[in-house]
């Protein structure tokens, strides 16, 4: 069982940009694909971005396209998440999550995945 933790989270102006990590423990990492959601204050957890577990496959969804990049290193442990040209509607807890697979594509719903992390708060001022 894989146990992840995010890292990154805050606050930051629009325009601005972050980056969120998550470290994953307890398991051979690259037997997972990863992705990144989020969920804001009364509204469901939706899909940002996901990677297969050697990198070949992204996902984004569109709101987030050309303005985030997913990332993934297996040496490390580490799947990351660049977000640039914040805006306040991305405001949102982030959750990094892991989906145990032998297949090499990104999954993209949330329900797909099995392991989740605690999640980290993103604030946009505008």
């Amino acid at each position: 069982q894989v146990q992840l933790v995010e890292s990154g989270g805050g606050l930051v102006q629009a325009g601005g940009s972050l980056r969120l990590s998550c470290t994953a423990s307890g398991s051979t990492f690259s037997n997972y694909v990863m992705g990144w959601f989020r969920q804001a204050p009364g509204k469901e957890r939706e899909s940002v971005a996901t990677i297969s577990r050697y990198g070949m496959t992204t996902y984004y969804t569109d709101f987030v396209k050309g303005r985030f990049t997913i990332s993934r290193d297996n040496a490390k442990n580490t799947v990351s998440l660049q977000m640039n040209s914040l805006k306040p509607e991305d405001t949102a807890v982030y959750y990094c999550a892991a989906k145990l697979t032998p297949r090499t594509v990104a999954f993209t719903r949330a329900n797909d995945y099995d392991y989740w992390g605690q999640g980290t708060q993103v604030t946009v001022s505008s």
